[in-house]
């Protein structure tokens, strides 16, 4: 089964193919170089879709999409699906961002939560299907850990006492939003393979 990743992200690419593990009837490659959709979604499952009927359409093939960000309730959900556009500048420039607006707010209030949204298209704007999912914690009062990108140095894990910058790539995977949205909608392209006509 060959799928149009909806990136010109090789970053994310890679990460995709090692939480597939040994999926030897699956093959993945980035969208081409003029991909550049405009996110005008309100939802992350709205981008995701966008991102993957344009790559589908585009290409000819069937195209799979991510669309993910943090949410903090005491923020009304923001940055959401502006994550990646919370600020100019880099992502230690988002983070120290957040961490100024959360300032005032106190640690008892500070729940937030990664959220994952993926989305696969066939080339006519077909949706076959969605997957959500959320990984919870609480926004940290400074950055620790070098591990990671995005917010993941303010990203603190409650259970382990670290930062999602802290742990190891392979326990981030077993838990991450992008790591179950993943695993969710490879259950549902392995079922798409294996009824498919050969």
């Amino acid at each position: 089964m060959n799928l149009v990743l909806a990136t010109k992200n090789p970053g994310k690419l890679r990460e995709l193919k090692k939480l597939a593990g040994n999926c030897d009837w699956l093959d993945l490659e980035l969208a081409p170089d003029q991909f550049d959709p405009e996110e005008t979604g309100s939802t992350f499952i709205e981008n995701a879709i966008i991102k993957a009927s344009v790559a589908a359409n585009m290409t000819g093939k069937m195209s799979l999409a991510d669309d993910s960000g943090i949410t903090v309730a005491a923020l009304s959900g923001e940055p959401g699906i502006r994550s990646a556009r919370y600020c100019p500048g880099s992502d230690v420039d988002r983070c120290r961002k957040l961490l100024k607006d959360l300032d005032s707010v106190p640690d008892g209030q500070r729940q937030g939560a990664f959220v994952c949204a993926m989305a696969l298209c066939t080339p006519d704007g077909t949706v076959l299907h969605t997957t959500l999912a959320e990984w919870t914690g609480i926004i940290a009062r400074d950055e620790r850990g070098e591990n990671g990108f995005g917010y993941d140095p303010i990203f603190y894990l409650p259970d382990l006492g670290l930062t999602s910058a802290e742990i190891s790539p392979e326990q981030k995977n077993q838990r991450s939003h992008r790591g179950q949205a993943w695993a969710a909608m490879l259950t549902f392209l392995k079922s798409l393979h294996q009824n498919s006509p050969k």
